[in-house]
């Protein structure tokens, strides 16, 4: 039988966040299995778009709680954004009534077709298992998405109660006003729930590394600002070397003690507990099952042929003969998308190119893995509340310039609705996309959900664009249409050698490939292959990503470039510049 996990006496609800790739899901499948080995019974919810629960448990999930095979006691569902919306949609129009028109009901589903309704209508099934949805469990866990997106989910409840009481018209930007006004009650028991220490509990998810710390102890106090303080911290994959005489090995063990010992202040006081790295894969029932368990000790194991593979300079070479365009690195959280995004930036600028690098995503910042200042290269990001108020600016000044002091103030209000960031931000990464006509742009992207949504919004300006246009669609070139050129733009997708990063990526260049974008190439990171180490624990990990490797060369990519494993990840233009 398993070891209990550290969670002897959890609360009700329980959120798993942090960076991506930091193991949220594998501590929150291990988590839940654990106490329904004890004979509670547990639900398991993921709010990614990406979500690989299925994966990971080994079972087919939909909206509705399925029972997980081998785990009596144990249900797991995700949250399907696109049938949320759709049955949000439903519901909003059926509140219309009889008297309304076929042309008022058309005239409100395409008001509610855009990715803000996607995001609401994914939030509102959250927001049923917060406020009465889940009776017959004793755990509802979550696991979210990284960082950036489940701050914003975690926000909506505040937000949106705080829009409905100040709001009394008659339309927003989801519709007719009533659409929401069914939901304020349920928002109000959500925001309670979240807020009551004795029934919602955060577990903050890092792994030993700083960029991941960094993130946590920002989660961890924009969190306490929503009302969220009662918080614990879980430290994964934390390394000991086996022996000594191995300078991977211990390098990588001394780092990991060195980032643990200097943990932030508002990380150090939370509750802490340590999960060990392991040798195998965190999939399967057997697996999640044994990750709180002592590993017996590893056995040396045969090694694999060594990988042979271009590196980014390689790359970066072909991608800086076209002279200009849209580089954007995708893939899932925590495979290293900024580190790989920064290495192309300044290797195409050390090629003699000016380069825009900058990020979708809210929670990343590309400055602080560039650090410093290189002739040629400009590092920004786009930040939503700027980019929002941006945007507000520009309404007021143009569709707010001839109306009185009254409608003036009623669009105001409008525009104070949760759902402006969305457009503000599809906006900023349109004009961003644009610049690549004349020079490089380096794109770092939001992890895997995040992305889609964006995508999601890109298709649907566009059907818009085409739809107004009619017969002179040729004058124009919506995003969508630079993202499928691909002389414009190179989607290059970055994985980890490890079966979720790359299944993910897979699930990614498909969703890609149906939007008729095709991505370029694929980058391995992490490869701990070429390192020559001896520890018996890194060893057969090696041999796992050898699989994966192979995988990924026959049939998924059609080029791929390798970055070696480092103990200590590239910071700064001298040790980016290293890489190409």
């Amino acid at each position: 039988m398993p070891k209990p996990s550290p969670f002897h006496d959890p609360t009700r609800y329980l959120f798993f966040t942090g960076k991506g790739g930091v193991g949220k899901t594998s501590l929150s499948c291990a988590v839940a299995l654990s106490l329904a080995d004890q004979g509670r019974r547990v639900l398991l919810v993921s709010t990614d778009p990406a979500s690989n629960l299925d994966e990971m448990l080994g079972v087919v999930l939909s909206d509705q709680p399925q029972p997980v095979t081998g785990a009596a006691g144990l249900s797991a569902m995700n949250i399907d954004p696109d049938r949320a919306a759709e049955e949000y949609r439903a519901r909003v129009i059926d509140q219309m009534g009889t008297g309304a028109t076929e042309k008022d009901r058309a005239t409100v589903r395409e008001q509610l077709s855009g990715a803000c309704t996607i995001e609401i209508a994914a939030f509102d099934a959250f927001v049923g298992l917060l406020a009465g949805e889940a009776e017959g469990f004793d755990h509802v866990i979550f696991d979210t998405a990284p960082t950036g997106h489940t701050l914003r989910l975690l926000s909506l409840p505040r937000a949106w109660t705080g829009f409905l009481q100040g709001n009394d018209r008659g339309a927003s930007c989801l519709g007719p006003h009533s659409g929401l006004k069914m939901q304020e009650a349920r928002f109000k028991v959500a925001l309670a729930t979240l807020s009551d220490p004795a029934q919602t509990s955060i577990v903050l998810v890092t792994r030993a590394d700083r960029g991941a710390v960094r993130e946590a102890a920002r989660t961890s106090d924009e969190l306490r600002a929503l009302g969220l303080g009662n918080q614990r911290l879980v430290v994964n994959g934390v390394f000991h070397a086996s022996g000594v005489g191995d300078p991977v090995a211990e390098g990588l063990a001394r780092d990991h003690a060195a980032v643990i010992a200097t943990l932030p202040a508002n990380l150090a006081t939370l509750p802490r507990d340590e999960v060990p790295l392991r040798s195998f894969d965190m999939v399967g029932l057997p697996a999640l099952r044994a990750l709180f368990d002592d590993e017996v000790a590893v056995a040396a194991t045969t090694m694999p042929d060594p990988i042979d593979a271009p590196g980014l300079d390689a790359m970066v070479d072909e991608l800086a003969q076209a002279g200009r365009g849209l580089v954007m690195v995708m893939g899932k959280g925590g495979v290293g998308k900024t580190t790989v995004a920064a290495a192309v930036a300044v290797g195409l600028v050390r090629r003699g190119h000016k380069v825009h690098l900058t990020t979708t995503d809210p929670a990343a910042h590309v400055s602080l893995v560039v650090e410093g200042r290189l002739d040629g290269l400009v590092v920004d990001r786009i930040d939503p509340a700027a980019e929002t108020a941006r945007y507000v600016e520009k309404v007021m000044a143009t569709k707010g310039r001839d109306l009185d002091k009254a409608d003036r103030a009623l669009m105001l209000e409008d525009l104070a609705s949760p759902c402006t960031e969305e457009v503000a931000v599809f906006h900023a990464f349109s004009r961003i996309v644009a610049e690549a006509r004349g020079a490089f742009v380096v794109m770092d992207t939001a992890p895997t959900g995040h992305t889609l949504l964006l995508l999601d919004a890109t298709g649907a300006y566009h059907r818009q664009m085409t739809q107004d246009m009619g017969t002179v669609q040729g004058r124009i070139v919506t995003p969508l249409m630079r993202l499928q050129d691909p002389d414009y733009t190179k989607i290059i997708l970055v994985a980890l050698p490890e079966t979720t990063p790359v299944s993910e990526a897979a699930s990614l260049q498909e969703d890609l490939r149906r939007a008729r974008i095709e991505p370029w190439a694929w980058v391995v990171n992490r490869s701990l292959g070429q390192t020559g180490t001896t520890d018996p624990l890194l060893q057969r990990r090696i041999a796992g990503e050898a699989a994966q490797i192979a995988r990924i060369r026959n049939g998924l990519a059609r080029r791929m470039y390798l970055l070696p494993f480092r103990a200590v990840p590239p910071v700064g233009v001298p040790a980016l510049l290293a890489l190409t």
